[in-house]
C-alpha cells in the first residue's frame, strides 16, 4: 500500500493564526487567558450574531456548562438527538440527568418533530417534562428549528442547539447554533474552523454567560485569596488556542465554501451510481457539507458498508460509517428512544447503511478524484457482473 493516506478531516491552518499565536508568544500570553480570548468571544459572537460568547476548552464543556445553565440535575430528564457523537450525550450523564434519544426525520437526518412531539406528550401525561431539549445539527446542517422551537415553547422547555459541526451554516438567513437559548460550537482539530481543541457557548443572555465565564475558571471569586462557594471547572480556553480561533474565523466563509465544492464534486460523480443517494440539503438554509455523507444500498450496488469501508482502507482512504445512534449504545441502554416513526428508526437505516467521505476544506483535487474512482470501480465492478450473469 504505497498510495498516500487521505483523511477523513484535516485540520486547515493559514498564516494568519500562526501571526496571532507568534503575537501571545511574543508577549509571553501564554496562559489560560489574555486578550485573545476576550478578542475571540468577540469576534466569534459578531460573526455568529449573538449578545456574546463564552470560549472554552471543548464542545463537551460547553454543552456541559449549557445544561448546567438550564437547571439540569440529578434525575432531571434531558431529550436528546440520537444520531450524533456521544459529547452530545455524555454531559447529561455528568450531571446525573437521564437522556431520553429522539430519532432523525429523513429530510435533513436531524430531530424529528414528530418523534419529539410523542416524547413530549408521554412526558407530560407522566408528569416529568424534560428540564432541556439537545437539538444536534448534524453534519453541518440545521435541524428545522421551527416545528422544534414552537414545540419546547409550548412546554416551557429552554433549547440548547449542538451546532459543534455547523459552525458557518444558516436556517432562515441566520446562523445555526443561534435559535436556542444556548448554541454550542467546536474547534477540534476536525470541524469547520479549530483552535486545536476548543469549544464555545453563545447567547444572547449574557448573565447566564458570565455565570458560565465564572464556573469555568474553577468558580474562583474575586477575592485576592483564592475563594470558592460553588463547585467549578477548569474549561476556559487558553490564550494561544484562542490565537488559532481568531485566524481561522477569518476565513470561515472560504472554509464553508471549500467543503461544500468538495461535496458537490462528490455528487456530480457519484449519484449517478444506482443505490447511491447523498444526505439530502434541506430547503431552510444552507449547509456547511461539513462532512460528506451518503448512503450505500446494499442491494442495488452489491455493497454493504462495511465492506464497502474495509476496500476503502485497503486503499489508505479514511472514510466512517454515520455516527452510531446513542439509543443503540451499550452506555444508553436503559434509556428511551422515540423513532420518527411507530415502526420506523430512520437513525437505524442511515447507521446501516451511511458512511462519510474525506471532506476537509484542503482535500486536493486529485486525492478527492482518488476517492471517487475507488467508489466507482467497486460499485461498477459488482454492477457489471450482474450484467454478465
Amino acid at each position: 500500500m504505497n498510495a498516500k493516506r487521505i483523511y477523513l478531516s484535516n485540520p486547515h491552518i493559514g498564516h494568519l493564526e500562526q501571526e496571532y499565536v507568534a503575537e501571545a508568544f511574543a508577549t509571553n500570553w501564554i496562559a489560560p487567558l489574555g486578550p485573545h480570548v476576550d478578542a475571540f468571544e468577540r469576534e466569534l459572537a459578531q460573526a455568529v450574531g449573538t449578545a456574546g460568547a463564552v470560549a472554552l476548552s471543548s464542545g463537551t464543556a460547553a454543552i456541559h456548562l449549557a445544561l448546567r445553565l438550564a437547571g439540569v440535575g440529578r434525575g432531571d430528564t434531558v431529550f436528546c438527538s440520537t444520531l450524533t457523537f456521544v459529547a452530545s450525550a455524555n454531559p447529561i450523564l455528568y450531571e446525573g440527568a437521564v437522556p431520553v434519544f429522539i430519532d432523525s426525520e429523513p429530510d435533513s437526518w436531524n430531530m424529528s418533530p414528530a418523534a419529539l412531539q410523542r416524547a413530549f406528550i408521554d412526558a407530560e401525561l407522566q408528569g416529568r417534562l424534560p428540564k432541556a431539549v439537545v437539538v444536534v445539527h448534524l453534519y453541518g446542517q440545521s435541524a428545522d428549528m421551527a416545528p422544534i422551537l414552537e414545540l419546547c415553547g409550548l412546554y416551557g422547555v429552554p433549547v440548547i442547539e449542538d451546532a459543534a459541526e455547523s459552525l458557518g451554516a444558516t436556517y432562515r438567513q441566520r446562523s445555526s447554533g443561534t435559535f436556542g437559548r444556548f448554541g454550542v460550537y467546536s474547534f477540534n482539530g476536525n470541524k469547520m474552523i479549530t483552535t486545536s481543541g476548543g469549544g464555545a457557548i453563545v447567547s444572547d443572555d449574557l448573565e447566564a454567560l458570565d455565570k458560565a465565564r465564572f464556573w469555568s475558571t474553577q468558580s474562583r471569586e474575586p477575592v485576592p485569596h483564592y475563594e470558592h462557594t460553588q463547585i467549578g471547572f477548569n474549561y476556559r480556553m487558553s490564550n494561544v488556542a484562542a490565537a488559532i480561533g481568531r485566524g481561522q474565523l477569518r476565513v470561515l466563509e472560504e472554509r464553508v465554501e471549500s467543503r461544500r465544492r468538495v461535496y458537490d464534486r462528490y455528487f456530480r460523480a457519484l449519484s449517478r451510481l444506482d443505490g447511491i443517494a447523498f444526505m439530502p440539503e434541506a430547503p431552510y438554509g444552507r449547509s456547511t457539507r461539513w462532512l460528506t455523507a451518503l448512503t450505500v444500498d446494499a442491494e442495488r450496488t452489491g455493497w454493504n458498508r462495511s465492506r464497502l469501508l474495509e476496500e476503502l482502507a485497503g486503499r489508505n482512504i479514511e472514510a466512517r460509517p454515520v455516527w452510531k445512534p446513542m439509543h443503540l449504545q451499550p452506555l444508553f441502554q436503559s434509556c428511551s428512544y422515540y423513532p420518527h416513526e411507530q415502526h420506523r428508526s430512520v437513525s437505524d437505516e442511515l447507521f446501516g447503511s451511511g458512511i462519510c467521505l474525506p471532506s476537509g476544506s484542503d482535500l486536493q483535487e486529485e486525492d478527492q478524484n482518488r476517492v471517487i474512482d475507488a467508489i466507482m470501480t467497486l460499485v461498477s465492478s459488482v454492477a457489471g457482473k450482474r450484467v454478465l450473469q
